[in-house]
């Protein structure tokens, strides 16, 4: 039984695109519960629905019908310059194309969402921020590289530590693993796993391969848009 206090909260969630006139329904009333600390992994195959579900739950994307609440905040109530103050303050991003500015170093690209959110502190602040989370990702010593001259593995690791920079309660990554070999991809995941137990950070990611569901505490799985099983282990 899980007693933690449910951070994420899903009700009766519905998604629709239009292409055109013809109505798309890309999630169909998704009841979900996501509880702090929480490694979860939504599992399914592609064009299931998983990224469209994560860029609701990330405050990327918008919803038709149904209700999100984030740490007991209705996301429906909030305007959106409070719905950029959340993605801000709670919420990191792993994308599967890292994402990382070309123009800017390792350094840089993970000091960067400290400048912008203003959450770093005096600039010797983010600097020993910055140097801990490289240290974290065995990347310290690459730090003035640009994301050229990084490996993909390489450059997953800086986009995870540029998305815990800002300390967010919760971090989101779509197929995290998607880009690399099985090795790096497994590097990826043992290090994102270590993270959320030392530092209590709940993870939110999605993935096809059932080689890496196991990693996972919560797995949920879905096909068409809604949820068809759901499950925790230790």
């Amino acid at each position: 039984m899980n007693n933690k206090p449910i951070l994420i909260k899903l009700k009766d969630l519905w998604k629709t695109y239009y292409l055109g006139n013809v109505a798309i329904q890309a999630l169909k009333g998704i009841n979900l519960d996501i509880t702090e600390g929480d490694f979860t992994s939504i599992a399914g195959p592609s064009g299931s629905g998983k990224t469209t579900l994560l860029n609701i739950i990330g405050l990327i994307d918008s919803f038709n019908k149904g209700s999100l609440s984030i740490s007991g905040l209705d996301i429906k109530k909030q305007n959106r310059q409070e719905l950029a103050k959340i993605r801000r303050e709670y919420i990191g991003f792993v994308f599967q194309s890292f994402n990382l500015l070309p123009v800017l170093n390792v350094f840089e690209n993970v000091e960067l969402p400290l400048i912008i959110s203003k959450k770093g502190g005096s600039k010797a602040e983010r600097k020993e921020r910055v140097h801990y989370l490289l240290e974290e990702v065995g990347l310290r010593n690459r730090m003035k590289h640009t994301p050229s001259e990084l490996s993909g593995g390489q450059q997953q690791r800086v986009a995870i530590a540029r998305a815990l920079v800002t300390s967010p309660q919760i971090v989101i990554a779509d197929e995290p693993t998607g880009n690399l070999d099985s090795e790096t991809g497994g590097k990826v995941l043992n290090l994102m796993k270590e993270i959320n137990r030392n530092e209590n950070t709940t993870f939110i990611f999605s993935t096809h391969d059932p080689g890496i569901w196991k990693m996972a505490d919560h797995i949920i799985f879905i096909q068409d848009g809604t949820i068809k099983s759901e499950k925790r282990q230790k």
